[in-house]
């Protein structure tokens, strides 16, 4: 089933929940959003009639992705500036907002009318009817076009629940179920929907203000990705929503590209950070405070989660929570007086023994020493702590789980690297200035000259790419997973002012609104870059086919890759036994129930790829929910293996730590349990058993 009705309309909201602002200010925002670019953007595009079709066509989709709101005729007459925005925004002209938002509020009030007629009469679903590709992806008509296709889309999410729910729970669908459960799952889907549409309508700053921040982010994710405009309390707002108290969690929340609330940063330290099972990125489906019912939460908006994690009384709650892999997992918190200067508190090293003593130590993050800037607290100086009690353990090998690590500091990520190789270069940095910088390790020697792997996959980005890539160059390590995302860009957040000067600028300024603009491109030190192509593992191991999620290339406006000469300095180590590695992983993959249903699932889903017709009849829908159940590559439902071939323990130091708190025991116990089934560090503790050898 394609992405829900109700969840869909959610991301107009967030588009639209931000901070106000007068039609005025948001035409002279979008000037100097093409004025910064060009001055400061490493490949700015020109403001043509290009730039002006994109910004138009970005817009539309942003606001009405599923085109159920604007009808033929409102494209057509909208459909005058899709050439001309260039002009509007030069010449700071406000004629094409004020028709769009114009058009916007009034098909808004009118479907949200049209949702409450359509949600209060009785879905038949022994009609044969079809809701088709071609009218799905196309502007209805007219007005009743969209409702025909309102009415076929609320009809097709309703049939959608009823059919998972009789299939997922194994009960037949009577006349007496299927009327009960039409009836939940229609009422549901109109209150979704309406309150949706009402808090647009109805926002504090007001949906003129609301669509001109929208016209602005639109304009800046144009350029690439990664640029991006923004007011200052739009990430402040998540902060204050969780508190700054003592006692915390240590998570933040945010909104993925569909509307829909996420885990954001980890505090460094945090309970959160600590656990080992949550990432940035991962999907909350329930919360369950101490023994009491679960609260569904899959459906929720970021401020009633927000409300839930913040709630008086609660000191340790469950976590339900999706991968971007689709696995689902338990996760228990408890809430602690965060102590950041604690250096035991930020990263977490385990000993695997089995045949072999190796170290494991998970990165969910690359944070960096804000207040100084010496990176005494930053990732990479804990890192290196932790290894150092690792060695007092005798560890013979290394694993750094880079896995959902999105990057952060590059800085960090030179210092990282540089832990694990001799003084030298790490990367190369190009801006718009014609020289190349050379980021490099200043430091000689290394904290661990030991076998080391990388574990990294889809969702490993920027800083991670950065430092499996150097990593590699130099024959280092050797990195088992799949491909990386192929982020290989810098950016700088600046207040939008013209006459800023970068070489001067201190990060300090304030200002009623920011850019993100990517500044610069990063390169191996061979002069290749992961930008698009990520970095290729040399151990490949497969991901379930719902963690193939949009990478890098996947972008429509990501920057071309490029290369640029090699650093002539750098000294690579002499070549890993790959091939020999690489025999023992696909040795382990073979006899694998995981790694072998993983496999099919992928190669099953290259050939099932596209949108297809949806019948709203009832046998049909039934059919087609079986048939996908009983697909072997429909699902991951092989369970990873439960022959652990090591045993997972902590390290002296923490073990007295925590015998200090049961709390922390509880969730200790947990993630050993997660590190000890997951099949990923199974196979990279084999691989670096066979590499001490």
């Amino acid at each position: 089933m394609r992405k829900l009705l109700f969840l869909v309309l959610l991301c107009s909201v967030r588009c639209l929940m931000i901070t106000a602002q007068p039609v005025q200010k948001t035409v002279q925002d979008a000037y100097l959003i093409t004025r910064m670019a060009e001055k400061f953007h490493i490949q700015p595009h020109p403001l043509d009639d290009e730039m002006s079709s994109a910004v138009y066509s970005q817009l539309l989709e942003a606001l009405d992705d599923q085109r159920f709101f604007f009808t033929q005729k409102d494209i057509h007459e909208l459909s005058v500036y899709q050439f001309k925005l260039d002009e509007e925004i030069s010449s700071q002209q406000s004629g094409f907002l004020q028709l769009l938002t114009g058009i916007y509020k009034q098909r808004l009030a009118q479907v949200d009318t049209m949702i409450d007629h359509i949600s209060g009469s009785v879905f038949n679903f022994s009609l044969h009817e079809k809701l088709t590709v071609a009218e799905d992806s196309s502007y209805p008509a007219d007005m009743a076009g969209i409702h025909t296709k309102l009415y076929k889309l609320l009809k097709a999410y309703v049939l959608g629940s009823i059919v998972n729910y009789s299939v997922v729970r194994n009960r037949p669908l009577t006349k007496k179920l299927t009327d009960s459960l039409e009836l939940l799952y229609r009422k549901k889907a109109g209150v979704s929907v309406r309150r949706s549409i009402k808090r647009i309508l109805q926002s504090p700053m007001g949906i003129d203000n609301a669509i001109g921040t929208t016209y602005c982010q639109v304009l800046a994710t144009c350029y690439d990705p990664h640029t991006a405009y923004f007011p200052p309390d739009e990430k402040d707002a998540f902060e204050s929503e969780l508190g700054n108290k003592a006692l915390s969690f240590g998570l933040s929340l945010k909104e993925d590209e569909d509307g829909n609330p996420e885990v954001g940063r980890l505090k460094p330290g945090s309970p959160a950070f600590q656990s080992g099972g949550l990432n940035e990125g991962d999907k909350i489906l329930s919360i369950q405070w101490d023994e009491k019912e679960p609260i569904d939460v899959a459906t929720a908006s970021l401020s009633e989660i927000s409300e839930i994690l913040s709630a008086a009384g609660g000191s340790t709650v469950t976590l339900a929570i999706k991968k971007a892999d689709g696995i689902t997992r338990s996760v228990t918190l408890h809430k602690e007086r965060l102590n950041t200067d604690e250096d035991e508190d930020k990263v977490k090293g385990f000993i695997l023994k089995g045949g072999a003593t190796i170290g494991y130590i998970s990165l969910p993050a690359f944070y960096t020493d804000w207040e100084d800037n010496k990176g005494i607290n930053g990732c990479a100086n804990d890192v290196a702590r932790e290894i150092i009690k690792l060695k007092k353990e005798n560890m013979e090998g290394l694993i750094l789980d880079l896995r959902y690590n999105g990057g952060g500091s590059i800085q960090e990520a030179v210092e990282l690297s540089g832990i694990f190789i001799d003084a030298g270069p790490v990367a190369l940095i190009k801006t718009k200035d014609p020289k190349v910088v050379t980021l490099k390790d200043v430091n000689r020697g290394t904290v661990w000259d030991g076998p080391l792997l990388l574990l990294v996959n889809g969702s490993s980005a920027s800083a991670s790419e950065m430092v499996a890539g150097t990593l590699q160059d130099y024959n280092r390590a050797l990195i088992a997973g799949s491909p990386t995302y192929g982020k290989a860009t810098a950016q700088v957040i600046l207040p939008l002012d013209t006459s800023i000067d970068l070489n001067t600028f201190n990060g300090q300024t304030a200002a009623t609104t920011y850019i993100k603009l990517t500044t610069s491109r990063l390169y191996r030190i061979t002069g290749a870059t992961a930008q698009m192509n990520g970095v290729q593992p040399d151990i490949s191991l497969p991901e379930p086919v719902n963690a193939l999620q949009q990478r890098e290339a996947d972008e429509k406006f990501a920057l071309r890759p490029s290369t640029i000469e090699a650093n002539k300095y750098y000294k690579p180590l002499p070549p890993l036994p790959v091939a020999a590695l690489a025999a023992s992983a696909k040795k382990e993959m073979d006899s694998s129930s995981f790694f072998k249903e993983a496999l099919t699932h992928t190669e099953q889903a290259k050939k099932t790829a596209g949108k297809q017709d949806i019948s709203l009849f009832l046998d049909d829908a039934l059919q087609a929910r079986k048939k996908r159940s009983s697909d072997p590559s429909s699902a991951i439902t092989a369970q990873p293996d439960k022959n652990p071939v090591f045993s997972v323990d902590n390290l002296s130091y923490e073990k007295q730590r925590l015998q200090a708190d049961p709390d922390l025991q509880t969730i200790n116990e947990e993630r050993k349990k997660i590190l000890l089934v997951d099949p990923y560090i199974k196979i990279a503790y084999q691989l670096a058993a066979v590499m001490i050898k």
